[in-house]
């Protein structure tokens, strides 16, 4: 974490001592509960919370994120965290900043200058209207217990998880079939994780908008998707609509990163298929959560650390805490939640937000003093770990859902 905590040209700064802490209880209860489904998954959690920056060779850069595509920007009353990785998002900065005339893309130094005029719960707010990821920094910092007994055991700050119906405890995680429908990162290496423990993960995507991590690093797409099989649907089509609809409905455990809007249009209503016991566990992994209205906002791992508060501090300002910190925090968050309710009674839905978990893990940091900062350890390869083409196995899924 030292080499992707603080500025590109200072002394390297902390991680807060409670995400240290926090991220290695999650790796513990990760590793008891796949014993006891069957395959154990024992993993280094630090290493993986820099997997990316391992293979893409990323490094601190302060206030800018390691990936490039995030700020943390001063704003009248405070900051923000500004992420711009996309070119519609771009195209969307004049509108945002009340600009009359278009902002150039990569042009940091404008958007800096229009945000440092504006409090921070306007731009917010004018974010969420224009489907931008911004983010106020500590909005979602957690303040305290909202009291009375958790729905799960070791139940996870920012996983909320509701019983919605019957279902009998799994006995193995082989026995599983899990539907991976997330795309980029949180979402995938929670369903990677399953897949580890012995579930058989189904990856679906649309043909005409297949997971955007396909457009980065081959390497890193193979670490959170090997040993899935690849379906192609096109969503577009009532026959497409329907083969989702059918292999949602036979599997154990879906994974999604869709706002609740984008299922609806997909035909999926999270809630009447877990009531009627299959799937037995919905995990929902977004960026804000889907209570309170807050399911429509736009989020990376980035700028979801800084609405948690998960940043570090020198005499400047606020550092970026490591690499797009809030998403493998979410996937490994989100993978201790849906083991913990397979090995409990009930259907379950379980919502994860990335802000929210990042929030819960803020504080003092730990001293580095005499710690010297070395790269990422590579992260390997699984052996046997195949990713499958892009769509491969559709036919054979499909032929499996008319004889099942």
């Amino acid at each position: 974490m030292l080499s992707l905590t603080g500025r590109r040209d200072g002394e390297p700064l902390g991680a807060p001592l409670a995400l240290v802490e926090g991220v290695r209880a999650w790796a513990g209860e990760l590793a008891r509960l796949t014993a006891e489904l069957g395959a154990p998954v024992v993993l280094d959690p630090l290493a993986l919370l820099a997997q990316r920056a391992a293979v893409a060779r990323l490094v601190r850069s302060g206030e800018v994120s390691c990936g490039g595509g995030s700020r943390l920007l001063a704003c009248a009353d405070g900051w923000v965290g500004v992420s711009l990785a996309r070119p519609a998002d771009w195209e969307s900065v004049a509108a945002w900043l009340g600009r009359p005339r278009p902002v150039a893309e990569g042009d940091w130094a404008a958007v800096a200058a229009g945000v440092a005029a504006v409090a921070g719960d306007e731009l917010r707010a004018g974010a969420v209207l224009l489907g931008l990821p911004v983010a106020v920094l500590g909005e979602r910092r957690r303040r305290g217990d909202p009291g009375g007994p958790p729905p799960l055991p070791g139940a996870i700050h920012g996983v909320d998880a509701r019983r919605i119906g019957s279902g009998a405890a799994a006995g193995s995680c082989a026995e599983l079939t899990v539907v991976d429908l997330s795309s980029l990162w949180a979402g995938p290496l929670a369903a990677r994780l399953l897949a580890r423990a012995g579930a058989r993960v189904v990856k679906v995507e649309s043909t005409t908008r297949p997971d955007g991590a396909r457009r980065g690093s081959p390497r890193f797409f193979h670490l959170l998707n090997a040993g899935k099989d690849s379906v192609a649907l096109d969503f577009d089509t009532a026959d497409g609509r329907r083969h989702l609809t059918e292999i949602v409905s036979r599997a154990d455990v879906v994974v999604t990163g869709a706002r609740p809007r984008a299922l609806r249009q997909l035909g999926l209503d999270l809630g009447t298929m877990v009531e009627r016991g299959r799937p037995r566990i919905w995990l929902s992994v977004t960026g804000y959560g889907t209570a309170g209205g807050s399911g429509h906002r736009v989020a990376f791992g980035d700028d979801a650390a800084v609405a948690g508060g998960l940043v570090a501090f020198d005499d400047v300002g606020p550092c970026f805490c490591g690499d797009a910190i809030a998403d493998p925090l979410c996937g490994l968050a989100s993978a201790v939640a849906v083991l913990t309710a397979l090995g409990v009674d009930g259907s379950w839905v379980v919502d994860a937000s990335m802000a929210d978990i990042a929030g819960g893990l803020t504080g003092p940091a730990f001293a580095v003093a005499g710690l010297r900062p070395t790269p990422p350890p590579d992260p390997g390869d699984e052996p046997g770990a195949v990713t499958p083409a892009f769509g491969a196995d559709t036919e054979a899924v499909l032929a499996g859902l008319a004889t099942g």
